[in-house]
């Protein structure tokens, strides 16, 4: 498979991930299955009044991120921060607690890091969200280099997130990434990369009704590795991610760009990439991306 498919499925996995279950957010499991049933159509809708194929925070600043790389690949992370900034200024309908924290924490003290501490300590130490993983996808799409994708994806978790637990889960999701890039298979890669990790190491001995699909940053990546490791399509992981409900839009992104990397733009249902809104964009971003 061409790395451009991959890089685009990966990206157009995010966005599907996300407006499919942006409808599901913070529905309880009962009151989604009353309303949708098992939902496998992008309609929008939902506590944000979505339009079909509206997008919310995750492919917002997964995209801000993309942006922010190809404008100084050499040094992106200000250029990242700029794109987070000028996308808070949109006033988007959907912003995680952590990122609304941090970003309020920069207008306050102009530096990231201190922006960070300062939404850690606005949370009462509750900075572990999952904010941060569902941006991260576009740093292991773009660097060749392992070290370097690894540096720059700890950095990019760093602007907001001062828990190193979200750091690590964006560490492990890029590396699987960039290792699904070049062809690695499907499962083994998953238990090469979680067994330095305790809190992982058990993932796919884990059951379906294990799991919690919170906005825990190890939650949602315990869930999103489970439902691209027990499925054999983009459709049917993110299908199974967003079912779960919680918080259904994101780990229907970070289950989407995983499966998109792994079986490429193709294995993308057409009627849902044809219904994303920003579909231009992220077809112009992947072939940047592709170096």
């Amino acid at each position: 498979m061409k790395k451009l498919d991959r890089i685009l499925g990966g990206l157009f996995g995010v966005a599907c991930g996300d407006a499919l279950g942006g409808t599901l957010e913070f529905y309880s499991k009962k009151e989604g299955k009353e309303e949708y049933g098992y939902l496998k159509d992008i309609i929008g809708g939902g506590v944000w009044n979505l339009e079909p194929g509206e997008v919310t925070d995750d492919t917002m600043m997964t995209i801000a991120v993309a942006e922010g790389i190809l404008e100084n690949p050499d040094d992106p992370i200000k250029s990242i921060g700029k794109k987070f900034l000028n996308w808070y200024r949109s006033n988007p309908k959907d912003i995680g607690n952590t990122v609304k924290a941090a970003i309020e924490g920069y207008k306050i003290h102009g530096d990231w890091r201190r922006a960070a501490a300062y939404a850690h300590d606005q949370l009462a130490g509750q900075s572990a969200g999952n904010g941060t993983l569902m941006r991260c996808l576009p740093v292991a799409l773009y660097y060749d280099n392992f070290e370097k994708m690894i540096k720059i994806t700890k950095e990019q978790s760093r602007l907001t997130h001062f828990d190193k637990k979200a750091e690590r889960a964006c560490e492990i999701y890029n590396t699987i990434v960039y290792d699904y890039l070049r062809g690695k298979e499907k499962i083994s890669t998953i238990e090469s990369v979680v067994k330095a990790y305790d809190e992982y190491e058990e993932i796919l001995l884990t059951s379906k009704r294990e799991l919690n699909p919170s906005g825990y940053v190890v939650d949602s990546l315990i869930c999103a590795l489970w439902c691209f490791a027990n499925t054999s399509n983009p459709e049917d992981a993110i299908c199974e991610a967003v079912n779960l409900y919680g918080d259904s839009d994101t780990i229907g992104a970070i289950t989407g760009g995983l499966a998109g990397v792994y079986y490429g733009i193709e294995a993308i249902p057409q009627r849902w990439r044809e219904k994303i809104l920003l579909k231009n964009l992220i077809y112009d971003l992947g072939e940047k991306l592709f170096i």
